[in-house]
This record gives C-alpha cells, structure tokens and sequence, in this order.
C-alpha cells in the first residue's frame, strides 16, 4: 500500500505485474508496463533499469536523476506493470521516488477533484437579476409596511400583504421553470446515449464556440494501416508495393529491417507494442520468438529475441526436419533465414528514429538497421544512397496525408564482437547508412469525422486538435478531417527555452515545406508576431493562417511569451505531443480569451481537460468518464453537435423563463398603481364627504 512507502524504500515488482501504488525508478531488470492511465495510449511500453553512471557511462558521475528525463527508466503510479523480466535468478527491483498527491497520478486526481472553478455568464447574471428583484421586493416591503400603519391598518393584514409584496416579486416557480429545460434536455441526451453527471452543464453547452478534439480513438480510429512499401535500388525508388509478404522480398534487406527494427515484445504468447511497430510487423508475416523465463534466468542480458519468416514463404529445402526442433537448434544452411536482435536503440522521439544491431544466423559480420522520420533518417545515410527526387516523393505523400517511414540499413564491422555491441554508442551505429526506401502508413478516419466538423464549422463553431501524437501527423489528420482546409497555410510555432545565456526563442515554420529542411520554409522571426499585433482579426481571417506547436513549446510560450500567448489561442488549431497537464493548460488559455470551450477525449490523459472545459465530453466509459459532465455511449464525435444543439435548446428555454420575471414585475407594478389608486381615491371621496356634510 502506498501508505507504508516513503520515498527511499525499494521494493520488488512481482514477476506477475502489478498496479504501480508510487514512482519509482528501476534499478534492476526490465518491465512491460501499460500507461494508458496517464498517457492515454495503450501501448505496452519496456522500462530498462537505470544505468550506472560509475560503471556504465563514462563522464556522467554528476548526473542527477530527473523523473521527466529518465522517463524510460521510470515506473509511474497508477500504470499496470504486465510482466518483468529478469536476468541470472536477480530480482526486479526499484527505488521509491514519490509518493500520494506527488506523483503523475497524484498530480492528475488532484486537479480533477479541485478544479478551477468553471465561470458561467448566465448564471452571473440570473443572479444578479434575482439580487435586482430581491432589492424591488424589499423596496415593496418597506412602503408597505409604513403605507399600512399610516393609514391605521391591523397588523396581522399589514404582515400578509407585505409578505404577499415578496412573493409576488421574486416568483417561486423561476427556479423551477429555469430547472424544467434543463430536465427535459438531460432525457433526450440519455435517449441518444449520452450521460451526464452535471445537469447545470447542460445549459452551459448552449454556448459553445470552439471544441478540442483528441485526435487518436476520437478523430481517427485506433492506430495506422499499412498502405504500401517503396523500395530504392541504384539510388532510384522503384514503383509502390502492397504485398510485402511474398517469397521475392523475404529475404531482401528491406524486409529484415521491418522483422528486426522495432520494440514488440510478447505477453501471454500475444505480440504487444506500438501499433505502428505491429502493424509493420504483421504486414511481413514473420514469426517472433523470444527466450522463456527459465532460460533467460540461465543466461545474461544478450540473449537475444529471434524472428524468422513463416516455412510457406522459405523454399522447400528448408521444411525438412525434426518439427518439433528447439528454436536455437536450427540447421545453419544458405537458405535458412533467422535473424537474432542482439541491441535495440529505442525510437526517441528527441531524435525521431530507433536503430538495433541484428545478426543473421550463420553471418560472421553484423547488420544495423534504421528506421524513423525520412529527413532524420537522409541525413545519416551516404549522399550517394539517396535518391535524387526524395524530397518530392516524401512531400507527395504527406500532402496526401500519409504517415511516412523511411529505412536504412549498413553492415557493422567484423571486429565488433557480441560484449562490444552492448556498450556501443547509437551515435557510432547510427552514421553512414545506406537508404532503403520508404514505408508509407495511413491512419484513417473516423466515417463521420468529417462531417460532423462540417456541420460545427457552419454554425460558426471553432475546432482544434489536442493530440499526444507527432506534429507531422497531426497536421496531416487535420487537413483530411476539414479542420483545415486545402488551400489554408499552417505555421509551426517552434519556442526554445533560454539556454546557456541565451533568451528564449521562437522559430516559425511552415509545415508544408518542414519535410525538406530546407532553409526557405523557415519565416523570419520577426514578422509574425508584428503582423499579429497590428493587423486586425478580420486580415487574418482572410489569409487564412493555422499556428501549430507541440507541449514543449507551447509551455515556453505560456512562460516567456505571455504577450504572444492570447493572439496564438485565436489561431492555433494543431496542439501535438501535449501531456495531460498541458491540455488542461491550453483549455485555460482558450477561455482566457473569452471562448466557451467544450473538450471531447477518450482517455484517461484528458480527465483534467474534460473537467475543466466548460463542456466535456467522454468516448469512454472508463477512467475519463470520472471526470467528465458527459459520457457518450457511443464513441463517436457525432454526440458533440447533438450535446450542442440540446444545450441551446436548454439555453433557450431559460431566457424564456424569464417571461415569468416580467410577470411579477408587472403584477408587482400593478398591485402598488391600484392600490395607491384606490387609497388616494378613498382618502378624497372621505375628505369630499366631510366637506359637503359642513355645506
């Protein structure tokens, strides 16, 4: 129990996982950890123990630990720990860091259950109009009370119509008649399948004018699809391929980079990773088969995972044999195709690649293979190796919205032996490729993404991308769903903290022309933020620009750019690899220029954000739907124009109400003319009388 763990203490991870009750940092062994919880993804992620500086890298004695730098080496509250993996009979051991409301999970529950709280207009000023009414009321009250005993009336009298005054001026039913819209709208919501948890929220929806979308599970469906490969031979793509899984390319050094580069893992006998990672994988048809516990505690740390062809696409030769043959007593032949992952370098999305070091059964020299962002993995390959036309090939395809890979591959010198391999660099692995070609990926959306962003789009409702997802992606995603159009420009925003003396920064691109790193698509730094604050909000309607920035800029612009801040949440529609506290930040600083921002997620890395927007939608009945006033049923965007439409139709209804207010203002008024009217008439009619009976 997290109640009797201090900081300090070390604890055991069992070998069948766990629910993480603190951080830690491990020390020893490896885990396959799922977190979802924080991050959203479901994607099992490997956690390596952290190395030691003394021993392990030279120069870094002084280093001290960071749970945001270490993040591979760090297990966080709340996430599930799937299975640990130890060497030699040792223990899978880690360090407690944080503990309670300290730690990432600590940090998200408490802003979900002490959230800023949410300032509505309507409600402000209904009470304001009851406070009038009071106040006319008590005015009512008190000449009605000096009125009576002017003019001799009996107390008890006097009490009742001065109470009556009251009653007729603030209406009893108004609250009630407020409550009946919201009521009636709250049944037809639960009718289409949508829940709500706060009533007085439904009103609030009526005025919605910008909602942010969750791009994955939200906007697009649950990972990416493999649409084809292009292979270069003689420094010359070839045309596009569907099938990789044919006998032509199985034992092509394309192929052996999508069997061997990744970081899948397998739990329960079920392969387990990146969907990219998988879905590459799986399009291949190779088989990956990784040592059992037992023989992993008879070994060291480089026993290696192992991944061969399926025997239908291997020739026949090959087939013969015991079947039921170990998997590391195979037969060496020529034919014979198994390929040992002896060092992975894990995707860094810093350096926007991932390397492993692979050895094909019977080779004397080793393979390193590469994958990663196209113009990351050009720039390490031999100038030779590359294609002339890649830059337009690369920028044809992300125009067309496809997530792009490429592939390099070179042979490692004889002499680097096993053990060397294991305390090698990436930097020394990772130069002089030879280019491969391209892997081309779509994520496809949701049928009625686009659609329902057209209808939003028509009534005037702002959209925009909140997304732990690459930049690249993103931008591409929004341009296929309409969130931006065809012919609109978008400019990544890009702000470098202040470094080395150095002040803070920010490098402005445009996303079009990013994939070439060319020097033209950057804009001078000086012009955009001049043109935002001269020219008015309708010039830049008209150009039509889109800002876009990952979470680590925008946290720098939030803190060394305050100005700027306000003029990017008005055109800022792409918000890629933002963290769960981050996209609680950016509601913030929507409503800070006067939006009403609804928010609509699916995972449990938007619980703050669906609790903080004026109007949060949940996809998921899980841990989002805690925190969020509505769940949708259904996981589809399509709730968001009917939660809109319903709010309005909520909002409506209770202005109308206020017809009842000017009912009473009028009975209130008419009770005082006539009473005053008679009273003056009786006072003259008594006074006449007098005055004729003394003729």
């Amino acid at each position: 129990f997290s109640t009797d763990l201090v900081p300090g203490d070390v604890m055991v991870i069992p070998l069948n996982g766990t629910v993480m009750p603190c951080d830690a940092v491990l020390i020893n062994g490896t885990c396959i950890v799922n977190e979802s919880m924080l991050t959203g993804e479901s994607v099992p992620v490997t956690k390596t123990n952290l190395p030691n500086p003394s021993v392990d890298i030279k120069g870094m004695g002084d280093e001290f630990y960071s749970p945001e730098i270490h993040k591979r080496h760090t297990l966080f509250c709340g996430t599930t720990v799937i299975q640990t993996r130890f060497y030699t009979g040792e223990l899978v051991k880690a360090v407690v860091v944080r503990t309670g409301f300290s730690t990432s999970k600590g940090q998200l529950v408490r802003s979900i259950l002490y959230p800023k709280p949410t300032d509505f207009k309507l409600y402000r000023d209904a009470y304001l109009f009851l406070l009038c009414l009071v106040a006319v009321a008590g005015i009512g009250f008190i000449y009605t009370i000096i009125n009576s005993i002017l003019n001799k009336v009996e107390i008890g009298v006097i009490i009742i119509e001065s109470l009556d005054i009251i009653t007729i001026t603030v209406p009893p039913a108004l609250p009630a008649a407020m409550t009946a819209g919201i009521v009636y709208a709250q049944r037809r919501l639960k009718k289409i399948g949508i829940f709500c948890i706060s009533p007085q929220r439904i009103n609030i929806c009526g005025q919605l004018n910008l909602v942010c979308f969750d791009k994955t599970g939200t906007l697009t469906e649950d990972g990416l699809d493999l649409w084809g490969i292009q292979r270069v031979e003689n420094t010359r793509f070839l045309l596009p391929e569907e099938n990789v899984c044919n006998e032509v390319l199985v034992k092509s050094q394309f192929v052996a980079c999508m069997a061997t580069c990744h970081s899948l893992t397998k739990i329960e006998g079920v392969l387990s990773g990146d969907p990219l990672d998988l879905k590459m994988f799986e399009a291949i048809g190779w088989i990956l088969e990784e040592a059992t516990e037992e023989e992993t505690a008879l070994h060291n740390r480089i026993m290696p995972t192992v991944v061969r062809p399926p025997k239908q696409l291997l020739p026949e030769s090959t087939h013969a044999g015991n079947q039921e043959m170990e998997l590391f007593e195979l037969p060496v032949s020529e034919e014979c195709l198994l390929i040992g992952i002896v060092r992975q370098f894990p995707f860094s999305s810093a350096l926007q690649r991932m390397s492993v070091v692979a050895r094909v059964l019977g080779d004397k020299k080793m393979d390193a293979y590469m994958k990663g962002a196209p113009e990351i993995i050009a720039s390490l390959c031999k100038p030779e190796t590359v294609p002339t036309d890649f830059e337009k090939v690369l920028e044809d395809y992300t125009k067309q919205g496809f997530r792009v890979i490429a592939l390099a591959h070179r042979k490692l010198e004889s002499k680097l032996t096993w053990h060397k391999v294991q305390n090698i660099s990436r930097d020394v692995i990772e130069n002089n490729m030879d280019f491969m070609g391209l892997i081309i990926m779509q994520n496809k959306l949701k049928q009625e993404t686009p659609g329902v962003l057209e209808d939003l789009h028509k009534a005037n409702i702002r959209t925009v991308m909140v997304t732990g997802d690459n930049m690249l992606t993103a931008v591409s995603v929004a341009r296929d769903c309409g969130m931006i159009l065809p012919q609109d420009k978008v400019i990544i925003a890009e702000a470098l903290p202040p470094k080395d003396g150095k002040v803070a920064k920010i490098n402005w691109h445009y996303a079009d022309t990013l994939t070439q790193c060319s020097n033209s698509s950057a804009i001078d730094s000086e012009a955009i933020p001049i043109k935002l604050v001269h020219n008015s909000l309708e010039n830049l309607q008209v150009t039509r620009y889109h800002f876009a920035m990952n979470g680590k800029s925008f946290s720098v612009i939030l803190e060394h750019f305050q100005d700027l801040a306000p003029k990017l949440m008005l055109h800022g529609t792409v918000f890629a690899r933002m963290a769960p506290d981050q996209k609680t930040q950016l509601i913030e600083a929507l409503q800070n220029v006067d939006y009403f921002v609804g928010m609509c997620g699916d995972g449990a890395n938007d619980c703050g954000a669906l609790k903080r927007a004026h109007g949060g939608i949940s996809l998921s009945e899980l841990e989002a739907s805690v925190a969020s006033p509505f769940t949708s049923k259904t996981p589809s965007i399509s709730c968001v124009p009917n939660l809109i439409r319903e709010g309005r139709a909520a909002l409506m209804t209770s202005f109308c109400v206020c017809d009842l207010a000017l009912f009473s203002i009028v009975t209130y008024l008419d009770h005082f003319l006539i009473s005053t009217f008679i009273s003056d008439m009786y006072k003259l009619i008594s006074q006449n009388c007098k005055f004729y009976y003394l003729i």
